[in-house]
């Protein structure tokens, strides 16, 4: 059982008490542990199997250690089953629409017997929702487009539950009889933001029992197909998993082909052709013969190319940067330095100061900078100018305490909408790193929010414009911006734009992160880490960068600490 599967089960518990209107702390504690399980870096199962205390863990009392506990030895939850029984099931979907929360989705079910997004639907076509309380013409037409777009979203999982599971897989399935390989495919080797399934090769020997043991994996929910070469299975969470077993000697040709895209593999087939070769997901052939397919590397080369990165593979011109020697030499972990953006106990994270600096030293960090929310984030306790002052004291004390890192004192400032700052600018100047970032009134008007968040990184103050464009994978559409024109001011201005490296925002996105670096502005890739375990987030806003060709020297927590203050002077 993963930690995203036991987290998703207590989400559902506090969605369906919270719908109840049960009380708010013992919704609070489902959530807090959801939240704490969700970003542990060890899987709890293993922990209990191995004897570990896990009731020591912060946010996880008696009570959740014994759910815990009962969903790693039976795969299931009595209390959520009990839950479910007593309500109607489509209601907990309902809240998957955004701007809809539990008192919402039960005034709507409770006036007209709404308990489906389909009814939902039909009720704010025919006018019916804006009958109720703090509802009205607008709040429909909103809730109309949120239906929509989840609905184009349904069927695909974000990128981090993918790769926690297909991670999860891939160990166990190389733990088989007779397995000698076994790699993740499809968009997800591409890491994309969303994933529809997950694509698993393996090569095995004379005996393997690869497929009798993924049947029995225990996030199976159901047994698609089983066969000796392909087997298919659908997950306790909806995500549908195909393993396939290939030769050794066509492997690499398979890799290439199910990892895609198939832009990109239309493009190869095509100069494959050119050279009169054959290329499929057995290998590339002249004639009868095989000249390659044993590996990706072979692939490429017989096509006259390196070996392209599975991030670039698109077809956004990475085959002629390849043929003529213009690939980037992408960024990865080892090279960043620091990390920009997170919070701690002072506001609304669930760590010091001094533990976060001592988690972010034991990854090998040069620097971080702590970012506090500002007055305006009032359910994040955001800090005033007072607070912030003496914020900087403890900063100090902390950094004294960490040894051998430095911690930069920093903010989240917010703009607020007409483009000014919510703290005056003499604390500002105070400040290592200033984080600019809207919170609040997404629902501006395009020109009015650009304009908005120009004015507010003009602000000579300001080093990073955070998470730009305001968007949660699959739960928020991004605010209506014109990211050109925010590029070319930040371009203008010396201003950096964030890759918020959180799972559910990753923003910015590819394509805007790629406009940004051939707009010649400079990146910061965040995790806006709430804990210690947030800080291994930084690997998602990588595989953003990557996705967008950045190099090292296009983000600039991959600088030494001396650049890096250099570089955010306006």
């Amino acid at each position: 059982m993963e930690n995203r599967a036991i987290a998703d089960i207590f989400e559902e518990v506090a969605d369906i008490l919270d719908i109840k209107g049960e009380n708010p702390f013992r919704i609070r504690s489902y959530r807090n542990a959801a939240r704490t399980i969700g970003d542990m870096p060890s899987g709890v199962a293993g922990m209990i199997g191995a004897g570990e205390d896990i009731e020591k863990i912060p946010g996880i009392g008696k009570s959740i250690d014994e759910k815990i506990r009962e969903i790693v030895s039976t795969g299931r939850l009595r209390f959520l089953e009990e839950l479910r029984a007593g309500l109607p099931r489509g209601l907990t979907e309902l809240l998957r629409i955004e701007g809809l929360g539990p008192k919402k989705v039960k005034l709507f079910h409770d006036e007209l017997g709404i308990d489906t997004i389909d009814k939902l639907e039909t009720a704010a076509r025919e006018g019916r929702l804006r009958e109720l309380f703090r509802m009205g013409g607008r709040s429909e037409e909103n809730l109309l487009g949120a239906i929509a777009r989840y609905r184009e979203g349904r069927g695909r999982f974000k990128l981090s539950v993918a790769l926690d599971y297909a991670e999860s897989i891939v160990r166990y399935l190389r733990e088989g009889t007779g397995v000698r390989a076994v790699e993740p495919a499809g968009s997800l080797r591409r890491r994309r933001e969303t994933v529809g399934d997950i694509d698993i090769l393996a090569i095995c020997g004379p005996g393997s029992d690869i497929m009798d043991r993924f049947a029995r994996y225990d996030a199976v929910e159901a047994v698609l197909a089983h066969g000796k070469t392909r087997s298919s299975a659908r997950l306790t969470c909806g995500l549908q998993v195909d393993v396939r077993v290939l030769e050794r000697e066509s492997f690499g040709a398979a890799l290439q082909y199910f990892t895609g895209s198939k832009e990109h593999n239309i493009a190869l087939r095509t100069r494959a052709v050119d050279r009169k070769l054959k290329l499929s997901e057995y290998g590339v052939f002249k004639g009868a013969r095989r000249v390659a397919g044993r590996s990706e590397k072979d692939v490429y080369a017989s096509l006259g190319l390196p070996l392209i990165p599975p991030e670039l593979r698109e077809n956004r011109g990475e085959i002629e940067a390849a043929a003529e020697g213009r690939l980037p030499k992408l960024v990865g972990p080892g090279d960043i330095r620091g990390d920009l953006q997170m919070h701690t106990t002072a506001t609304d994270g669930k760590d010091t100061v001094l533990d976060m600096a001592r988690a972010a030293r034991e990854l090998g960090y040069e620097y971080i900078a702590v970012t506090e929310h500002s007055k305006a984030v009032r359910v994040a306790r955001g800090l005033d100018e007072e607070r912030l002052a003496r914020h900087f004291r403890e900063i100090e004390r902390a950094e004294a305490a960490a040894g051998g890192i430095r911690i930069l004192k920093g903010v989240e400032v917010d703009i607020l909408p007409d483009g000014g700052l919510d703290l005056d600018d003499a604390i500002l100047e105070r400040c290592d790193v200033v984080v600019a970032s809207v919170h609040y009134r997404f629902n501006m008007p395009e020109a009015e929010m650009t304009r908005r968040i120009i004015r507010g990184i003009g602000n000579p103050r300001v080093h990073i414009l955070g998470h730009p464009t305001g968007r949660l994978v699959l739960e928020r559409a991004p605010y209506e911006v014109d990211m050109a024109a925010v590029v070319r001011a930040a371009a203008d201005l010396g201003v950096i734009l964030e890759i918020n490296a959180h799972p559910d925002r990753l923003d910015l996105n590819d394509a805007h992160a790629r406009l940004a670096r051939e707009g010649g502005v400079r990146l910061a890739v965040n995790t806006d880490a709430h804990s210690r375990a947030q800080l291994e987030l930084m690997r998602y806003g990588l595989f953003v960068a990557r996705r967008a060709w950045c190099e090292a020297e296009d983000v600039v927590n991959t600088y030494p600490l001396s650049r890096l203050l250099a570089g955010l002077r306006r």
